[in-house]
């Protein structure tokens, strides 16, 4: 062979074993600009519609922002416990308010707010992460433990709202209790999970790799890093009560999510021995991954967890009973799935084949 052989045969190889860096950078860019902007769902009704007392009001972040919030007073509005409720991707306060329903008749104050780019928000320049709802949920607990006719503060999440609630109670050592829905256990895991709801045939030996390179630059922007934005993290870190929730059936964020959680949280508590707050697990069998309110032994538990780990401020058993009786149902308008998805395979074209080619022909070099 010629030396100008040698040489293009060198350049093809050198171009071939770069293909796919050059890819997967590309694609971590267009699957943040795609996946990292929410589309809002702003507020089609008010608590007032479900009978309940509300006030309306804006919590202010430390970075200036002003998120759109309810304030839903129970027992008339004297001393009492009160829930932060952190939604999910894609949704909004609204969507929150069967829990405030149930919470509610059990005699708690319940404070709602949308997320920055969420609801009611403005759209965000930068991409929305778990970091975001963890500083605006942290913002509405701060707002919570401000006022006078609250006596103690407990979180509850859904999904990503989850993963802000335990990033708040993991910053804000007086958060009494967590109770965290469908949560993502890993930035990792649910980046991966992405990929397949955006039905990217993307396999295992690549799509983890990918997932770890496209996490890292999803989160550049904002200047996060994974472990602050991480349940699994932040619950090692939380020290009080956590009762964690999850479906059997839920498509959206794998039941294995749950263990890894539980797990986490217990194996940082194991030291303590009897003297560690509980880490609680309650499985809803054919529970999907929203609307778990639906079910009464999810509203009966909740409430149960709560009146423990606040002290009322009605009795545990009687604090199911009221929960368990209360009808609620999912909004006329929360069954819509992630849109900021929804073209993402179209975006990204034929990168995924593209990448498992080049990764054999490298191997086959």
């Amino acid at each position: 062979m010629t030396h100008r052989g040698r040489a293009r045969r060198a350049g093809v190889a050198a171009a071939v074993a770069v293909a796919p860096f050059a890819f997967a950078w590309r694609f971590a860019h267009v699957y943040r600009a795609r996946a990292g902007f929410p589309r809002q769902h702003p507020p089609t009704f008010d608590p007032g519609a479900l009978g309940l007392p509300f006030e309306s009001l804006e919590i202010g972040t430390p970075d200036g922002l002003a998120l759109p919030a309810w304030w839903i007073a129970a027992r008339g509005g004297v001393p009492g416990p009160a829930v932060v409720l952190v939604h999910g991707w894609e949704s909004g306060r609204h969507r929150t308010l069967p829990n405030a329903q149930f919470l509610h008749a059990a005699g708690y104050h319940v404070l709602t707010l949308d997320v920055r780019g969420h609801g009611a928000n403005p759209a965000e320049a930068l991409p929305v992460s778990a970091g975001e709802f963890g500083s605006d949920g942290l913002a509405g607990v701060e707002a919570a433990l401000a006022r006078p006719d609250v006596t103690a503060v407990a979180v509850l999440g859904h999904s990503m709202g989850a993963v802000g609630a335990i990033l708040a109670a993991a910053a804000e050592p007086r958060v009494a209790a967590a109770v965290l829905t469908a949560t993502p256990a890993d930035p990792y895991r649910l980046t991966r999970q992405t990929f397949r709801l955006a039905r990217l045939p993307i396999p295992d030996p690549i799509a983890w790799p990918l997932a770890w390179l496209t996490t890292r630059v999803y989160l550049q922007p904002r200047g996060h890093d994974v472990d602050s934005i991480s349940a699994t993290a932040a619950i090692r870190r939380y020290a009080g009560p956590v009762l964690a929730i999850h479906g059997t059936q839920d498509r959206v964020v794998p039941f294995a999510h749950l263990g890894r959680l539980a797990d986490a949280a217990r194996e940082a508590r194991a030291e303590l021995g009897a003297l560690a707050a509980p880490v609680e697990t309650l499985v809803i069998e054919g529970g999907q991954h929203s609307w778990m309110y639906e079910f009464p032994t999810y509203r009966e538990t909740v409430a149960r967890f709560l009146a423990t780990a606040l002290g009322g401020p009605l009795e545990p058993g009687e604090a199911a009973r009221v929960a368990a009786a209360v009808d609620a149902r999912r909004p006329p308008d929360d069954d819509s799935r992630f849109g900021a998805l929804d073209d993402l395979d179209v975006a990204v074209g034929d990168g995924p084949s593209a990448i498992e080619v080049g990764a054999i022909e490298v191997g086959a070099s």
